[in-house]
């Protein structure tokens, strides 16, 4: 009953995450994702950013003596209009990628292993593959007000023999998920045995 089970997750795994080369009766336990927190900073600080575009924008259009009172003549303003559209274009732009960097970055555990997504820009990636048997240390960390109210973390997997440190920062309730993962690393740790 059990092996059929296992058989299932398996297929389900294979489904769900074909990106994966997951092993004979390996599947997916969970998955962490950044908290969603960080989208909506992306996204406030893009709209600070338009605001502050809109504003200047509104005194090129109502304020002419400032533009009589500066000597800038008429083809200066629609040169300073393309600019501001093309800014407002650089900031959609740039809020996309921010978010679209953001939200790759994961950690998929399955019942064996460990794979750590980062990405720190579009064309700057890595994964890193961890047995579970291997993690020597599983902690996390909440530093500051912004990470205790938002109930937010880092959550630190150390390995046996290099010592390799592993980070994964903006994680949603990350006590929780530092007892998931401890839950898996004992039960890899204890079959291995």
């Amino acid at each position: 009953m059990k092996e059929d089970l296992v058989k299932l997750h398996h297929a389900r795994s294979q489904k769900d995450f074909p990106g994966l080369n997951l092993e004979e009766g390996e599947y997916v336990e969970f998955v962490i994702r950044r908290a969603p927190v960080g989208i909506y900073l992306i996204w406030g600080l893009a709209g600070i950013a338009v605001v502050t575009l809109l504003i200047c924008l509104g005194l090129l259009i109502t304020d002419n003596n400032a533009a009589a009172t500066l000597n800038i003549n008429q083809s200066a303003i629609a040169y300073l209009y393309a600019i501001i559209f093309i800014l407002f274009g650089i900031i959609g732009i740039a809020a996309f990628v921010a978010i679209r960097v953001y939200k790759s970055n994961r950690l998929v555990i399955s019942n064996s292993r460990l794979f750590h997504y980062q990405s720190l820009s579009l064309f700057s990636r890595s994964t890193n593959v961890i047995d579970l048997a291997s993690i020597e240390d599983v902690s996390y960390r909440q530093t500051g007000l912004f990470d205790h109210l938002l109930h937010m973390g880092t959550i630190r997997l150390s390995t046996v023999g290099d010592e390799t440190t592993y980070t994964f920062k903006y994680v949603a309730i990350p006590k929780a998920r530092l007892d998931s993962i401890t839950h898996l690393v004992h039960v890899a740790k204890k079959d291995n045995k």
